[in-house]
């Protein structure tokens, strides 16, 4: 990268933020913009999809957001992740905390090493999110427990989410699980995304990057095939019916690991963000800037008629078909 650094300007204290799909990442970082006490927080997402839904979710929180989209941000787009670096650490007035949602089937410690590359930032930490109600069968299914394993692996620390839907025994054995994975990680966890504000704000908190840390990110191997996952996207001009979309998703057909979008439904006066994952479906207003259409993004392993089979059931759903 470009030296930009400003002679005597502190280094820009750089975050990622990882963790499988649904995970929660979003909801741990909008948690953090809302107590932001004035600091100057830029964020960058990316996302898994030509459609960067993550990144209207977060504009909800903070007008300092950098949307990169179509794929992982380490491997596909890792020359416009290095620009919007460099961009970053040229402004005037530049932030004091640059937080990275890295995509949910990228790898963050590869995210982290693109951003050690440039002497403006200080790498602070890798902050993994992991979804205690579906870890042991993220982990043990054939197609994706490689990739859930290595994010695991290069955290910093660790956030176990939606704790409040696990009893105290499936806690315990994910907290376990964890530690035999990332046994040096610092380990949290955050029911609706409340996680400690001082593992992003408190320097004394997160351990600095020890130097077998570092090591390991400059030596990290290069991506793996993300073992055939794809994603496509819909928008719908009509209204949606809220009770046949939930249908729609129980009767999706192919494997589905994650859905979310922004969708406008019949009865409702403004949008609603849409989240999907591990069958279960939730819908939540959304405040943001929102397009006129309905948008979605599916991302699972799929073939090539899916995207076909899909648009045409979603016809379906809006409200005008059938009443």
């Amino acid at each position: 990268m470009n030296d930009v650094h400003p002679a005597g300007a502190p280094p820009i204290v750089l975050a990622v933020i990882g963790g499988y799909l649904g995970a929660g990442k979003t909801t741990l970082l909008n948690h953090v913009l809302a107590h932001a006490g004035g600091r100057r927080i830029a964020v960058l997402v990316n996302d898994f999809g030509d459609i960067n839904i993550d990144a209207a979710l977060i504009r909800e929180r903070s007008s300092d957001v950098i949307a990169l989209e179509n794929g992982c941000i380490c491997c596909s787009i890792g020359g416009r992740l290095a620009d919007a670096l460099i961009a970053i650490a040229a402004r005037p007035e530049r932030p004091e905390l640059l937080l990275i949602e890295a995509s949910g089937v990228s790898d963050p410690a590869k995210v982290a090493q693109i951003g050690m590359l440039d002497p403006a930032f200080r790498l602070h930490g890798i902050i993994v999110a992991v979804d205690a109600e579906r870890l042991e069968a993220t982990l043990g299914d054939a197609l994706v427990g490689d990739i859930a394993t290595r994010q695991i692996a290069g955290a910093t620390a660790l956030v176990l989410t939606k704790t409040d839907r696990v009893g105290a025994s499936q806690k315990a054995a994910a907290q376990r699980t964890l530690r035999s994975i990332a046994p040096t990680a610092l380990q949290f966890e955050a029911a609706h995304g409340a996680v400690p504000l001082a593992l992003f704000f408190d320097t004394e908190v997160m351990p600095r990057a020890p130097h077998h840390h570092s090591e390991r990110l400059r030596a990290a191997r290069p991506d793996q095939p993300h073992a055939g996952i794809s994603s496509f996207s819909c928008r719908l001009g009509e209204p949606l019916d809220k009770a046949r979309l939930k249908q729609f998703f129980r009767d999706f057909p192919a494997p589905l690991l994650r859905a979310k979008g922004i969708v406008r439904l019949a009865g409702e006066a403004i949008p609603q963000a849409l989240h999907v994952v591990g069958g279960r479906v939730r819908i939540a207003p959304f405040g943001g800037p929102a397009p006129a259409d309905s948008v979605l993004v599916f991302i699972g392993c799929f073939d090539d008629d899916i995207e076909s089979a899909v648009t045409a059931r979603l016809g379906a759903v809006e409200a005008v078909s059938g009443g």
